[in-house]
């Protein structure tokens, strides 16, 4: 097959002396800040859950660590490998992922927790595939719309065909069950498909659909219906559907305007549930007050900004897949960080989604990096900076 000759080790353009000024500094620095500042602020929510569960106050932040050493190894590799590589792997990447949700599904093949079975058991990793099934999306949506973009402008089986994938990944996903990742998942498909150019009429049609859809999911889940009236009104019943949400929102008031300093949140004291993942930002604003959390505010947007930006110029150099790429990672993160906040400050029902780059979590932080080295592989590409440009095949 044509697709295997370019998966040629020859064929890839390795960094040389020099190319190291190809990198894009901004996204770098950017990536590395919220990396940095999500270490320092597991280091401090996580000391007490850490000493009581293991004995040992460091565990999660050496773990932590280690991910994001992981993290930044894979991509270094990835980085490596060009775009055209990536564009011909995007289907082979969406059915791994999608035969990895089923398989989780398995009876004793998945890892349960809280009820959600979302994790593989690989040895001493647990690997979330909610996060390998988001990537494979970009990169497969991203090249489809190189592949068939005049069809899916044009007709309306352009547009359906790969979103029957999507909803057949996101019913996998809402199998286990989680909700916030199907609706990132989708969230993220539409928006790249929307950018793809698809008709406004069959997108707006679609968008009705999928919003019903959740809808009636979300009414007729006894579980997910108490999640949705404890976000309108947590303080109804504070000591159960309400405690997750009444203790971020007095870490927040707690907080105040500088926070009441590092590592002397009380809500950490096993009041906040969570408090090193999914409730990462509420220890955050209670510890570093309203002016840290409009900081990291600011380095999301500026993140978010600068993938969009490279997207834009990779779009002027005729890169189409890497603009599609860089597109759908900057929608990744924006929604997933912004859901995140939103369920913190009690904006949005509460979901199990982490915040990306931050919160603690192997298979995110490992997921969002091998992302981040994507778009700095577009960035390489692009004209006059690298290897050259991975343009729209004949």
């Amino acid at each position: 097959m044509n697709w295997l000759a370019t998966l040629r080790p020859q064929q890839w353009s390795m960094p040389v002396q020099g190319q190291a000024q190809s990198l894009d500094w901004p996204l770098l620095l950017l990536t590395g800040s919220l990396l940095a500042i999500g270490l320092v602020m597991i280091a401090s929510s996580s000391v007490a859950i850490a000493d009581r569960q293991i004995g040992d106050p460091t565990y999660y932040l050496m773990r932590q660590s280690l991910y994001v050493a992981m993290g930044g190894a894979m991509a270094l590799v990835v980085w490596q490998i060009p775009l055209a590589i990536w564009q011909r792997l995007g289907p082979m990447l969406l059915i791994a992922s999608l035969l990895l949700l089923v398989i989780l599904l398995i009876p004793g093949v998945g890892r349960t927790v809280n009820g959600s079975t979302r994790w593989l058991m690989l040895g001493p990793f647990n690997l979330q595939v909610s996060e390998v099934a988001k990537l494979a999306v970009v990169v497969y949506l991203a090249g489809y719309l190189v592949r068939r973009g005049d069809e899916v402008r044009t007709t309306v089986m352009g547009f359906i065909k790969p979103m029957l994938l999507i909803v057949l990944a996101a019913v996998l996903l809402l199998a286990e069950p989680d909700f916030g990742a199907a609706v990132v998942l989708s969230a993220t498909a539409l928006g790249m498909m929307f950018l793809g150019g698809v008709r406004l009429w069959l997108f707006g049609v679609l968008l009705m659909m999928a919003s019903s859809m959740l809808a009636i999911l979300a009414v007729t889940s006894p579980y997910r219906m108490q999640r949705l009236t404890a976000f309108l009104n947590p303080w109804a019943d504070p000591f159960n559907s309400g405690f997750q949400l009444t203790q971020a929102l007095i870490a927040f008031g707690r907080g105040e305007w500088f926070g009441v300093g590092l590592g002397s949140s009380v809500q950490k004291l096993f009041y906040l549930p969570e408090a090193h993942t999914d409730f990462l930002y509420a220890v955050l604003v209670e510890e570093l007050g309203m002016f840290g959390g409009v900081v990291v505010i600011v380095l999301f947007v500026l993140l978010v900004a600068r993938i969009m930006d490279i997207g834009r110029r990779a779009a002027v150099a005729g890169m189409h897949f890497g603009s599609y790429l860089c597109y759908g990672v900057a929608l990744w993160i924006a929604q997933q960080a912004f859901v995140n906040m939103g369920v913190n400050m009690g904006l949005l029902p509460t979901k199990g989604l982490t915040l990306p780059l931050m919160s603690y979590g192997g298979s995110s932080i490992i997921a969002v990096c091998v992302a981040i080295a994507l778009v700095q592989r577009v960035a390489m590409e692009l004209p006059g900076k690298g290897a050259g440009a991975s343009r729209r095949p004949a």
